[in-house]
């Protein structure tokens, strides 16, 4: 499956900010059939601190919504299970799991609320999302080498332009 430019961007954060020794792109769960067809959109591994980032990346830029509030917010749950089964399968030896989503606009109400109660679950949305991309954007502009991430690359142009 082809990646997306919001799972470059999750990565991207994951290489600059939380400073992942290994990013990789819509992991599928091993062993193929039913359980196969679910993939992690984004895996970041820091070696130093033992520590595995399991992201799932929704881009809806009119609002997260799959089909009604109460079915996307199932979704998302299932999503998050998938995430931490994968976790106890093929990462025993990080210790440290950050499960997050992650999405740029997720309208305010139910989905945030009944998001929210999901305590293993960072949710990285809204005004959060917008802090992450300014993080990156500060990084971009003091730095100048190939980041290896088009996200990073795009935006280590628009902070450098004169």
């Amino acid at each position: 499956m082809k990646t997306d430019i919001g799972e470059y961007i999750v990565g991207g954060y994951l290489k600059v900010i939380k400073q992942c020794d290994f990013v990789d792109y819509n992991v599928r769960m091993p062993g193929g059939g039913l359980k196969g067809l679910s993939e992690l959109d984004v895996v970041g591994l820091d070696f130093k601190t033992k520590t595995a980032y399991l992201c799932e990346v929704t881009t809806h830029i009119r609002g997260l919504l799959y089909g009604n509030n109460q079915m996307t917010v199932e979704k998302i749950k299932q999503k998050h299970e998938v995430q931490k089964e994968y976790a106890e399968l093929l990462l025993k030896d990080f210790p440290n799991r950050v499960y997050m989503f992650w999405s740029p606009y997720v309208p305010e109400g139910y989905i945030t609320t009944e998001l929210g109660k999901i305590e293993t679950l960072q949710l990285v949305i809204n005004k959060d999302y917008t802090h992450c991309i300014e993080e990156m954007r500060k990084f971009a502009a003091e730095n100048t080498n190939d980041l290896g991430n088009p996200f990073l690359r795009v935006l280590q142009i628009l902070e450098h332009l004169r």
